[in-house]
């Protein structure tokens, strides 16, 4: 039995995320408005990379998180986002009295800090995935984090960030914290991933708690559109 926190995108739309998964034999990606991410078995072989060919339209981007294997002739790799996954083994989690939780009426500020941060791949519909917690300022929303993957026993912190001009307050090691204390307390295991040469945030994330267990690439692929 290979960890859940090996292909942790497969083993989250198998298990919590099921209600959202599109599956096509083996292969399963979330909705294009919830995530880029898509998922194949550790040793894909030509049957996978048919089926997943099935879940993505000609022509779109996607992020496979943790492939190990190149993809066939059909397929075109963009990037490899080198990253690291870190695991929670000793986090001061704590919630947060000012953090409120956001929810669908929120989107369109959490867009807009998304699209002013760039924490990460955040769409509409990413709420969906997870308890979601921010800190406003004049009725600003000027940080936020929350859930992504959930494979078995896990779940991912995620889009963390924090306005520009609201740096240095200390927002994301409080949202980081808040949304790790609600994790813990539903018994899971919090875990998160980094590019690997965002220095700051990793220094941060090992600051509260956090410790490395590996590398991890997240291959951006284009499916090629016929003919090309």
């Amino acid at each position: 039995m290979t960890h859940p926190l090996d292909n942790p995108v497969l083993r989250s739309l198998s298990g919590a995320h099921a209600r959202l998964a599109l599956i096509h034999g083996r292969a399963a990606r979330y909705p294009a408005d919830v995530s880029p991410f898509c998922a194949l078995p550790g040793e894909p072989d030509a049957a996978d990379w048919a089926d997943v060919a099935r879940l993505v339209a000609p022509g779109e981007m996607v992020l496979f998180p943790a492939l190990r294997a190149g993809p066939p002739p059909d397929w075109e790799v963009l990037g490899l986002g080198e990253g690291v996954q870190l695991v929670a083994d000793r986090i001061d989690a704590i919630p947060d009295d000012e953090a409120v939780t956001l929810g669908p009426a929120d989107v369109p500020d959490m867009l807009s800090l998304a699209e002013r941060t760039k924490p990460g791949p955040f769409l509409p519909r990413t709420i969906e995935l997870g308890t979601y917690l921010g800190i406003r300022r004049e009725g600003e929303l000027v940080a936020m984090a929350g859930e992504r993957l959930r494979p078995p026993g896990w779940t991912e912190v995620s889009a963390v960030c924090t306005d520009p001009a609201w740096r240095g307050h200390g927002f994301a090691a409080r949202l980081t914290r808040a949304v790790a204390a609600g994790i813990i307390a539903r018994g899971d295991t919090p875990f998160l991933h980094s590019l690997a040469d965002n220095v700051a945030a990793v220094r941060l994330y090992k600051q509260l708690g956090f410790t490395y267990r590996r590398d991890i690439q997240f291959p951006l692929l284009r499916r090629r559109s016929p003919g090309t």
